[in-house]
């Protein structure tokens, strides 16, 4: 699979820093243990290196990468020791063609037009940007991404817990990177299992799965219209009526024409819809495809392909 991809499904990138070889399996397993296969070991230490190539042989499943590359000499030692993609904190064009000529994946970190231009017309268009809180967060990339709309960042350097959702959310954003997930201190200290579990929180916020509403099933528009109106006496939801079904309030859609679910339809949101597809699909629930419905060249909506509890189950984008 492509390697930008990998890291688009997976929506996180952590920043991982080993100063003992030793410690950079059990990491990546405790990674991948949490759901998270992808990982950038940075080039801070020693034991960098070293700690790739053991992850590339020892965890062949785990997408492993080298951050903080500065130079091209560091670029083609990374490279050797089996890292699968190179991020650097700036653009170096020397490094960049090097690897385009390679056939090695690059992303380097641009944070002004005039970088963007550079990679642009060299064609790298999943860019980091870093150190993100300092160069504006979210805003900056909205306004940066205007000229360039299909570019796309990772952006790294102030994300974490807190605004994860927030930047998943973001149609311009391929990935976040961060190094709360596997911080040096856990990794130093053999703390694993908090590694793991630092996983699923941080995908349970970058999912950020939430009911949206519940859908009716009807015969026809005028039982339709009844059930909605019954729904509003009781608790006073307000009608609004749409041309395939009447919304009582937000969360009860009561669909003018027995359509999918035995029972109906569950709706939930989330903030990336592609993602949650291939995430959702790994766990074993499928998506029906044909089902699929886009808005702005993004996917918006799509059914699982099975029925929960007697109930279609869509995805929504937030």
């Amino acid at each position: 699979m492509d390697v930008l991809k990998r890291i688009g499904d997976c929506g996180i990138v952590p920043v991982v820093v080993v100063e003992e070889s030793k410690n950079a399996v059990p990491a990546a397993r405790a990674l991948l243990a949490g759901e998270i296969g992808v990982m950038e070991i940075t080039l801070r230490t020693k034991a960098a290196l070293d700690s790739i190539q053991l992850v590339k042989k020892e965890v062949p499943e785990m997408l492993v990468g080298a951050g903080t590359v500065l130079d091209l000499s560091q670029t083609k030692q990374a490279v050797e020791a089996g890292a699968e993609f190179i991020v650097s904190p700036g653009f170096n064009k020397e490094q960049v063609q090097w690897c385009l000529e390679k056939g090695v994946t690059v992303i380097p970190a641009c944070a002004t037009p005039t970088e963007i231009l550079q990679s642009y017309s060299l064609g790298i268009k999943i860019l980091k940007f870093f150190p993100a809180n300092v160069y504006g967060g979210l805003s900056a990339l909205k306004s940066l991404v205007g000229p360039f709309g299909d570019v796309k960042f990772i952006p790294t350097g102030g994300v974490d817990q807190s605004n994860l959702g927030e930047f998943s959310a973001a149609p311009y954003v391929h990935a976040v990177g961060g190094s709360w997930i596997c911080s040096k201190n856990d990794i130093a200290e053999g703390k694993f299992e908090t590694i793991t579990q630092l996983c699923k929180s941080a995908l349970e916020v970058m999912h950020g799965f939430e009911f949206a509403h519940l859908g009716i099933n009807s015969q026809n528009a005028e039982v339709a219209g009844g059930t909605a109106e019954e729904f509003s006496k009781a608790f006073m939801f307000p009608i609004k009526d749409g041309p395939s079904s009447v919304f009582a309030g937000s969360g009860i859609e009561v669909v003018k024409s027995l359509y999918l679910g035995t029972k109906g339809h569950i709706a939930v949101r989330t903030n990336n819809v592609e993602r949650a597809v291939v995430y959702l699909e790994k766990k074993g629930f499928p998506v029906n495809h044909e089902s699929a419905k886009s808005k702005n060249g993004r996917m918006s909506s799509v059914y699982l392909k099975d029925e929960i509890g007697g109930f279609a189950v869509h995805l929504l984008q937030k």
